[in-house]
């Protein structure tokens, strides 16, 4: 029996590699190919697992889920764009379930169902638009911003709908506003302990943690942090998975941040999958077969309605025809925390099976169009205006003068910033492409020549100026990003020096004989620093080092193989940030010299104003609104540097 068990979830995992393969390469989300493994393992097909074990999946999936949502929310964040975030993504919500309940209503649904139907379709996918939106660089454009600004309030939201949940299913009492506010209250008072013990005890306990240097203890200090917290607020009888939000807000709150992350992903995005491989097998295909004109239907409708209501709220609050047009279509979708609202209100028995079925099979076909829409917004906004759409979605670069000295660097994360800050102190002129729009806007603001293009592009490096380009620089190490750029680079620039940086001397010889003039493995390079530092200082002649090194280097770093491997060691690296400064901000009005530095234990490098940039700048310097203060340090301490200058 127990092998047997065993073997229906080997095949289940194995159906679900096969379907998110399959969907990976037709453009789909992964979400989809989930619910199309629990469609299959479910009872629509093989029947492997019973209900209670399917809920079982269904509310620790909802659990990591919220967790995971609580770590990435940024209270700075919201603060900034709280004007768009309450208002547009607020009055967004409010209309979408209020006409979705009235409707409901209309066709004989009762108020409680109608209130889980309005509340699950007035949701967008922020999983789905915000990985396309970063892709196709649009998170600082305009309808980007707005797009983020409503995804951010429906996320907000989800947190009452917690609280909702087992209160609409309080054995059929009626529902007043007083047991509203009570169950209100007590989600408030929730999260003040849980907060207030979050900042006295968590960062101890994870100081003490993180001293072990023990990763599996690290990872499962988090996960009984956020069961612990989950347990509680259903204790006092709200839902486990606000719990988990709040728990993840307050690890999402600590130095630890990253860390977290990191280490809780996989684990996240397998019971993510788990659930909604559960949310597949609650589907009944037969009903949908029997009904599926009604579900085309209301696919159709949902999209429609969203999109119009969103284009009017923008347009009311005099956002321009295309900008309201590309963010409409953007959040026409349903979302994946829908998914969430129909499986608690399905365990709390607030909706029937069938209804359910029908909902959870519009969210499934509107999140499966919404990669369609988000990536052809932008052109069918155009067309809807009358403009030919662009060819190209990337920014126009604009020509450098360079006197045939130009250097391109193709990759701007730690090397090629190194490497660009030396161009700049040297005055070589240098343009940079990197696909990393948050990476790109930050050094934008910065004032630096990097622009946003995949340099697998042909038309992208002829906009760079390839074939000009007196030296072409190689910093990303992905084997098969370099298989497609060296040879195309090569093509376009046949004159050119073309340095490549790997991080071993891995596949050299195959790197050269594609058109790279020179290899450079840092892992190598670096040792043989360190080696000429030591040889010098153990008094060998310089000339015989550089001798050394030049026929480490001819030979392929020979003498470089054949060690003991060790533990790898992280290290947590300084980072540099640009904080823009509305007219709003704390610190607008004030002195350098008053901003506490010491105290942020962050450190001041430059200040832009008017395009122009100030290095070091001295602690009389007043800030005034529009100035961008470029600071430097670890990133805990760059994200409450940042709610100072913003909030105080």
């Amino acid at each position: 029996m127990e092998h047997s068990f065993l073997i229906k979830i080997l095949l289940m995992l194995v159906i679900a590699i096969v379907s998110i393969a399959l969907f990976r390469r037709a453009g789909l989300p992964a979400i989809l190919a989930y619910l199309v493994t629990g469609v299959i393992s479910g009872p629509s097909l093989f029947n492997w697992f019973s209900q209670q074990q399917i809920h079982s999946v269904a509310e620790l999936g909802v659990v990591l889920l919220m967790f995971s949502l609580g770590l990435e929310f940024s209270l700075p964040r919201l603060w900034a764009m709280r004007r768009t975030v309450f208002g547009l993504g607020s009055a967004q919500v409010f209309v979408t379930a209020v006409l979705t309940m009235c409707i409901s209503l209309l066709i004989g649904l009762s108020l409680t169902e109608s209130i889980v139907v309005g509340s699950a379709i007035a949701l967008s996918s922020t999983a789905i638009v915000l990985k396309l939106l970063n892709e196709r660089g649009w998170l600082r454009r305009r309808h980007g911003e707005l797009s983020v600004s409503v995804l951010l309030f429906q996320d907000l939201a989800v947190v009452p709908l917690l609280i909702l949940m087992p209160l609409l299913a309080s054995n059929g009492e009626t529902l007043t506003w007083s047991a509203i506010g009570l169950a209100m209250a007590e989600g408030v008072l929730a999260f003040v302990a849980l907060m207030a013990f979050g900042k006295w005890a968590l960062p101890k306990i994870f100081d003490e943690v993180a001293r072990s240097r023990s990763n599996e203890l690290f990872v499962l200090s988090t996960l009984v942090v956020a069961l612990v917290t989950g347990a509680f607020t259903q204790w006092i009888g709200l839902s486990m998975a606000l719990g988990a939000f709040m728990a993840g807000m307050l690890l999402g709150e600590s130095q630890y941040k990253r860390q977290l992350e990191a280490d809780i992903r996989p684990f996240r995005d397998l019971l993510m999958g788990l659930f909604f491989i559960s949310i597949g097998m609650l589907l009944d295909f037969s009903l949908v077969i029997t009904f599926w004109w009604q579900v085309l239907l209301l696919v159709v409708a949902v999209i429609i309605a969203k999109a119009l209501i969103v284009y009017g709220l923008l347009r009311a609050a005099k956002e321009s025809f295309r900008t309201s047009v590309s963010s409409a279509i953007s959040l026409a979708q349903v979302g994946e925390f829908s998914f969430v609202v129909l499986a608690l209100a399905v365990n709390y028995e607030l909706l029937d099976i069938n209804l359910s079925t029908k909902l959870v099979m519009v969210a499934v076909l509107s999140m499966a169009v919404a990669p369609w829409l988000v990536k052809n917004s932008v052109d069918i906004a155009r067309r809807l205006h009358g403009v030919k759409p662009q060819q190209a979605e990337y920014e126009e670069i604009p020509t450098v003068e360079h006197g045939n000295e130009l250097v391109l660097i193709l990759g701007y994360g730690r090397v090629g910033q190194t490497i660009a800050r030396f161009m700049k102190t040297e005055a070589i002129p240098y343009l940079v492409l990197d696909l990393d729009p948050k990476r790109v806007s930050e050094a934008r603001r910065a004032g630096e020549p990097v622009y946003f293009g995949d340099v697998a592009k042909r038309s992208i490096l002829k906009q760079a100026q390839i074939k000009e380009a007196k030296l072409i620089v190689l910093t990303f190490s992905s084997s098969r990003v370099l298989d497609e750029v060296l040879p195309l680079c090569r093509q376009l620039a046949p004159d050119a020096n073309i340095l490549v940086r790997t991080r071993d001397d891995e596949g050299m010889e195959e790197l050269e004989q594609a058109g790279a003039s020179q290899v450079i493995p840092e892992s190598l390079e670096g040792s043989l620093m360190l080696v000429s530092q030591v040889l010098f200082q153990c008094g060998v002649p310089l000339s015989r080092i550089l001798k050394r090194l030049e026929y480490e280097r001819r030979n392929h770093y020979q003498y470089l193989h054949g060690f003991f491997s060790g533990e790898e060691t992280d290290f947590t690296l300084e980072l540099l940030h640009a904080v823009a400064l509305p007219k709003g901000a704390h610190v607008v009005g004030q002195t350098l010299g008053d901003i506490p530095w010491e105290k942020l234990r962050v450190e001041i490098r430059a200040v832009r104003r008017a395009g122009a940039e100030v290095e070091s700048p001295e602690l009389n310097w007043q800030v005034r609104p529009g100035d961008i203060l470029i600071i430097l340090g670890k990133p805990r301490r760059i994200e409450k540097a940042e709610h100072y200058l913003l909030q105080g």
